[in-house]
């Protein structure tokens, strides 16, 4: 269940523009798990980080302005 959160999560990024930058707002994994969880996605920190780098994707932010490389199209 947790890994099919994960996925939606980073397909609905690729797809929308509004939830990409509500989701790349938080700095840090812990708040951008605990947004997800508010918005019905159940999944840790641990399996998040796991899922990035299964897929080669980077958590961290680059560019101006600051934005995530993980979503999925």
């Amino acid at each position: 269940m947790a890994k099919e959160d994960v996925e939606k999560l980073l397909i609905a990024g690729g797809e929308d523009k509004k939830v990409r930058a509500k989701y790349d707002a938080p700095a840090t994994m812990e708040e951008f798990v605990e947004l997800a969880a508010e918005d019905g996605y159940v999944f840790t920190v641990e399996e998040l980080d796991t899922m990035l780098k299964e897929s080669g994707d980077v958590f961290e932010k680059n560019g101006n302005p600051p934005k995530r490389s993980i979503w999925w199209a």
